[in-house]
């Protein structure tokens, strides 16, 4: 019976090993994200060259607009950079900041929930370039396009701030159970900290021995 038992337990530890190890099947995930970063940036520079060499001969409208691309460019890539490092320090491994001086402070305090939080803000800010696009150039834009748009917008908006508020009464409604009261502090205590149920009563074992104090 405990060589079955004693099996039953190294099963069950092996299997618990083999489910931890999944989690690296993420980090292809990751590396993704960041090959994609690279394609974002060819991007971001054949945009760079556009706005550049066409500088004298657009418009104002078109330099904002070329400007605008960049900045949804530049957003989008810190969106991915907060994916990658919180995502895997949350689900994969813990990332050796020793080794790195000029490390950012916010990628080692950023939980899940924290994460949601920016990833919704992220994609509100990159909502909003967007539509400040179409604005640009309203006159060739339908209304039926920018009513959708804005309507997107909103549901954005509408999503980030109710997660915050679910985060916020999630992290008030966790309690905390009531200490009890440090020696000195509570109810019958005197000025210099100590109880007076803690003070030996001396008159009463000098009477009961027949002696004074």
């Amino acid at each position: 019976m405990a060589d079955v038992k004693s099996l039953l337990k190294k099963l069950e530890h092996h299997g618990e090993q083999a489910l931890f190890a999944t989690r690296w099947l993420l980090a292809p995930f990751y590396l993704g994200l960041g090959v994609s970063i690279i394609v974002l940036l060819l991007k971001f520079m054949a945009e760079l060259f556009h706005l550049v060499t066409h500088a004298f001969s657009s418009t104002e409208s078109e330099v904002i607009l070329g400007v605008l691309a960049l900045v949804d460019l530049a957003l989008t890539g810190s969106l991915l950079i907060i994916v990658i490092f919180s995502g895997y320090e949350n689900f994969v491994s813990k990332i050796d900041h020793s080794n790195h001086k000029d490390w950012p402070e916010w990628m080692g305090t950023i939980d899940f929930a924290a994460l949601k939080l920016k990833l919704l803000s992220s994609i509100v800010a990159i909502s909003a370039i967007q539509l400040l696009k179409k604005f640009m150039v309203i006159e060739k834009v339908g209304e039926r396009e920018i009513f959708w748009l804005v309507v997107i917008h909103i549901v954005f908006v509408v999503s980030s701030v109710l997660l915050a508020l679910s985060d916020r009464i999630a992290g008030h409604g966790t309690g905390h159970a009531p200490q009890a009261p440090v020696s000195g502090h509570g109810p019958g205590s005197h000025a210099g900290g100590t109880s007076a149920a803690a003070v030996p009563d001396l008159s009463k074992d000098a009477a009961a021995s027949g002696k004074h104090p």
